[in-house]
């Protein structure tokens, strides 16, 4: 499993006309050259550019379903309204639906509104809860906790907002930072969305901007340049998974406590 990892990374470390000549695994003459080439991508914008895109996409993903599907969660998990379980039953009929079969109509509105070559068709549904496998997570996690703490907030008074904001949030913590860790990486690592709606180089995110490198219309590829963006566009996500271990290991086995 780790040997084509380890082989990309030491070759990323190689002179490009050795990658493939069958040398062996270490390299013979060591090399930060494809670094320096990858990071400057000539005749486009510095790699910089594409890392700050996904960052910002992805913050601003992470942001949206924490927000959104927290309250969701709350709301189909603590409080009572018409029809609960019949809008909860439909919010997990959208998992089984395909992303292809949403791709046409949702272009076309999006392009219709004037959304397309922005990040507004990447953000903005995050902030509406339409990730209903996080809200699933929430709803169970939130259950999950005793509902004498909610009835003592009652008895003080508490509004719904304070008892979401200062009493279940605090304890959702573990759920929050699987959601967080999961949005991350998905948005992150999204590569077909972001080709879709993002067509002017400069807004080109690090999946999408990797394909710059092998690109036949330029008319010249550069392998030791995409190996060196490809190892240094693992860690981040990486960093932020080893930074969240902890919490998302915890999050991940209280959902199997009932």
């Amino acid at each position: 499993m780790l040997y084509p990892v380890i082989w990309m990374v030491l070759s990323s470390l190689r002179p490009e006309d050795e990658i493939f000549g069958g040398l062996g695994l270490i390299p013979k003459s060591w090399t930060i050259e494809n670094y320096v080439k990858g990071w400057q991508l000539s005749g486009n914008p510095t790699f910089a550019a594409f890392f700050i895109n996904s960052f910002i996409i992805s913050a601003l993903a992470v942001v949206g379903n924490l927000i959104s599907c927290s309250m969701a969660g709350y709301a189909f998990a603590r409080l009572h309204f018409p029809f609960k379980w019949l809008w909860f039953a439909l919010m997990l009929g959208t998992i089984m639906l395909p992303i292809h079969a949403q791709m046409i109509p949702q272009y076309i509105f999006f392009l219709k509104i004037g959304w397309v070559n922005t990040i507004l068709p990447l953000v903005v549904p995050k902030f509406l809860a339409t990730d209903a496998f996080y809200i699933f997570l929430m709803v169970q996690f939130m259950r999950s906790l005793p509902a004498e703490l909610e009835q003592a907030a009652v008895l003080d008074g508490a509004s719904y907002w304070q008892r979401y904001w200062r009493i279940i949030l605090p304890l959702t913590m573990p759920a929050l930072v699987t959601t967080a860790v999961f949005t991350f990486i998905h948005t992150y690592n999204d590569f077909l969305g972001q080709l879709i709606y993002l067509t002017d180089v400069k807004s080109m995110t690090v999946p999408v901007a990797l394909r710059l490198f092998l690109d036949p219309s330029g008319g010249q590829s550069s392998v030791g340049g995409l190996f060196a963006m490809v190892v240094l566009s693992i860690a981040p996500v990486l960093g932020f998974f080893l930074a969240s271990q902890r919490l998302l290991t915890k999050g991940i086995a209280t959902q199997g406590f009932k």
